[in-house]
């Protein structure tokens, strides 16, 4: 393999191991602030048992991003450097203000919610706990605000080979970026919503934490049961846009190789680079026209209309119908799993457990479906790095390939032995719970809560 596909495949491998804890730290905060209100509001510990224990959650899945984000920002510099060279001026300050604004408002309240819970006051220790949350998802917007300008470029100008911004606002506020957003914080809340009630199912067959569990449990279910249709929505809106701005990205994940009308919806096939067409489809006619263009005779462009200048198909191809399948699959499980559990009235003896153990088996289900759709999105964009401006083999180092092989081998095992460790620490948690949630702790902590709650009523 020649410099740029090992190039290409250190980058992939490293932004698949980096996207799996954003996406669990973007929505986990935020429920992690309803935990709190909850339990401030019920002075029920079982709520704060859930927030102790997802609190430690969060802060692993945080270490291990912010990690693998710094090794991430460094491949800029030794397999990409014409990248910031030549976009360097959109792309700097943009990360910048994602450190600025959002990394240190995160790590700077992190301490407080993780370390200040009895040291502070119970309304210092929420303020610290939203400011958290609040920060991991403008931490997503500047990423996303990014990405989305290598999709869909605006606000630029270009003045001997180098960028120029024009205007931040369209920079930031690209054609495709309000999508991308959208897509990627439900994403983070579907991951999440899977990860809690994957984990809760665990405890409840483990007979721990019962009490905590199945209300987990139910938050889980319930998060996901709402936001998977919404997130269907938003993906069909979604793609509309990037049939719009990329075409090749869509004639890719459709298999759609000569442009025509009523083009058939390929539920499964392979596409065949040499031969041009797919081998072994199984299609629905006409139904891939109506989806994009809301019409059953709607023209779609294929990939033959842009030679040299579109993307590899099959990963494109199979990556979306995986993306695809696991959200039918989650949808399906979400919707049948709240049914189930509000027929036993999520009584933890009642919940079937065959349910509890699909759940359990699902818990980082949305794992799958982000990365997919994350290779739907980034290897989609190939050729270019700056789409239709840039080509990503024109930035690559000059770096032997030797070299790049032999740091890709070491990411990979390092990345294999901190996954297998993170998956065995959130097993150990959700198994031990008492040894996160420090029950002397709680019974502590709910006579505070009964304080405030006096307070708030004689303030009232």
């Amino acid at each position: 393999m020649d410099a740029l596909i090992l190039a290409r495949m250190q980058f992939a491998a490293n932004i698949t191991f980096h996207i799996l804890f954003p996406t669990i730290t973007i929505a986990l905060g935020w429920l992690l602030l309803f935990f709190r209100v909850r339990w401030l509001r019920t002075n029920d510990t079982a709520w704060l048992a859930a927030y102790r224990l997802f609190t430690k959650v969060f802060a692993l899945s945080f270490a291990l991003g912010v990690v693998s984000g710094v090794t991430m920002s460094f491949q800029f510099g030794t397999n990409w450097p014409g990248y910031m060279e030549r976009a360097g001026n959109v792309a700097g300050p943009l990360l910048a203000y994602e450190v600025l604004t959002a990394f240190f408002l995160e790590a700077g309240f992190l301490g407080i919610m993780l370390f200040g819970h009895g040291r502070v006051s119970e309304r210092v220790h929420l303020m610290a706990t939203f400011f958290v949350a609040f920060g991991t998802t403008v931490s997503a917007f500047w990423i996303l605000a990014l990405n989305s300008w290598m999709q869909t470029p605006a606000g630029y100008e270009i003045i001997d080979g180098v960028f120029h911004v024009t205007s931040w606002a369209e920079v930031i506020f690209n054609p495709s970026f309000p999508y991308r957003l959208t897509h990627m914080l439900l994403a983070s809340a579907l991951t999440c919503s899977f990860l809690i009630a994957g984990l809760s199912a665990w405890q409840l067959l483990q007979d721990s934490a019962r009490r905590s569990a199945a209300k987990m449990l139910k938050v889980g279910l319930t998060v996901a049961a709402v936001l998977i249709p919404v997130q269907i929505f938003v993906g069909d809106l979604h793609g509309l846009n990037t049939l719009h701005h990329q075409p090749q990205k869509i004639a890719a994940m459709e298999g759609v190789w000569e442009t025509q009308k009523g083009a058939p919806l390929m539920l499964f096939a392979w596409p065949d680079a040499e031969l041009r067409e797919n081998r072994f489809g199984i299609s629905i006619p006409n139904l891939a026209s109506y989806i994009l263009t809301h019409d059953f005779d709607g023209q779609i462009k294929g990939l033959n209309e842009f030679p040299d200048a579109h993307p590899p198909v099959a990963p494109v191809f199979l990556a979306f119908r995986v993306m695809v399948g696991m959200g039918m699959l989650m949808l399906a499980v979400s919707w049948i799993g709240w049914g189930l559990a509000k027929r036993a009235r999520w009584a933890p003896d009642k919940l079937p457990r065959p349910l509890l153990w699909v759940l359990a088996g699902m818990t980082f289900s949305g794992w799958v479906a982000t990365v997919a759709g994350w290779y739907v999105t980034e290897i989609g964009r190939q050729p270019f790095i700056v789409y239709g401006l840039v080509r990503t083999a024109d930035v690559v180092s000059d770096v032997p390939a030797t070299m790049v092989a032999s740091s890709l081998a070491m990411y990979l095992l390092v990345y294999v032995a901190l996954i297998v460790a993170y998956i065995g620490v959130l097993k150990y948690m959700a198994e031990k719970p008492e040894d996160v949630t420090q029950p002397d702790a709680l019974d502590q902590a709910e006579g505070r809560a009964a304080e405030v709650l006096v307070e708030g009523k004689a303030s009232s």
